[in-house]
């Protein structure tokens, strides 16, 4: 009985979430996948075949040239997954230890031909991102064709030696003060054509208001002018007989004194 237990046990494929199983008989691979669950086989004539279809991140150190020809440490993941539909044929073809033998090879020749075409500080700080998009392309190019899916690569780390850490990181630091005196150049450069284009603003208004009181004092000139003409001695003897009119008109009493000139009304009162 204890037998037949454990071959029992032997027998079952226990296939769990984030897997495809297949079972192999007789060396032939059934073309039956397994998604989820348990099945029974025969243990003596076959075997099963179970592959992670989740999300791996394959993480790789290695050492890798610069373009000025530099020897870099570096450490890089790759984040991919396998297609379920491709399961099979990459078992097939590549068997379990596909990981080494396809992706693997191909994402550190990649990673060595990338890190190729930038210099040691724009792999330590610059570049970072455009060279994991190139890395993510490129393997896409290389593998997806046999059923494996990229979903990201990450250059998580870059070592160098030392001293030329140390220069990059001072020649950095040297680019960020320029670029900072820069920064403030051009702004106090455009505060000063703020503060010219503002002066210009005001002269500009000085000059209308100037212009403005010239033409006021040119008219108040010119109706002097006119008043002064009209000022004649008859004029001025019609408006005082007039005004004289008006005020013996009035109900109040009034002495006028005459001398030479005009005569001069008073009140009685």
């Amino acid at each position: 009985m204890l037998v037949l237990a454990v071959l029992a046990l032997q027998g079952c494929m226990i296939v769990r979430p984030g897997q495809i199983g297949y079972i192999q008989r007789n060396g032939k691979l059934l073309p039956r996948p397994e998604l989820g669950g348990s099945r029974w086989f025969n243990p003596f004539v076959s075997k099963e075949v179970k592959i992670n279809t989740r999300t791996v991140e394959l993480y790789n150190e290695l050492t890798v040239p610069s373009k000025e020809g530099l020897s870099v440490k570096a450490e890089i993941s790759l984040l991919y997954h396998i297609n379920p539909e491709s399961a099979r044929d990459i078992y097939i073809r590549f068997g379990t230890n596909y990981e080494e033998v396809i992706i693997l090879t191909n994402l550190r020749a990649i990673t060595r031909e990338i890190c190729a075409r930038y210099e040691a500080k724009e792999l330590y700080a610059t570049e970072r991102t455009k060279i994991e998009h190139t890395i993510a392309d490129m393997m896409k190019e290389q593998i997806s064709q046999y059923g494996f899916v990229v979903d990201a690569v990450l250059l998580r780390d870059i070592f160098m030696p030392e001293q030329l850490t140390k220069a990059i990181q001072s020649k950095l630091e040297a680019e960020q003060a320029s670029l900072t005196v820069e920064f403030v150049i051009q702004k106090q450069r455009k505060e000063a054509e703020w503060s010219a284009q503002q002066m210009d603003y005001v002269i500009q208004r000085q000059k209308k208001e100037a212009e403005r009181m010239m033409v006021e004092a040119e008219a108040i000139k010119k109706s002097q002018a006119l008043i002064n003409e009209s000022m004649t001695e008859q004029a001025l003897q019609y408006r005082y007989i007039d005004m004289l009119k008006t005020l013996g008109a009035s109900n109040n009493a009034k002495i006028i004194v005459m001398d030479k000139n005009a005569p001069v009304m008073l009140d009685s009162k």
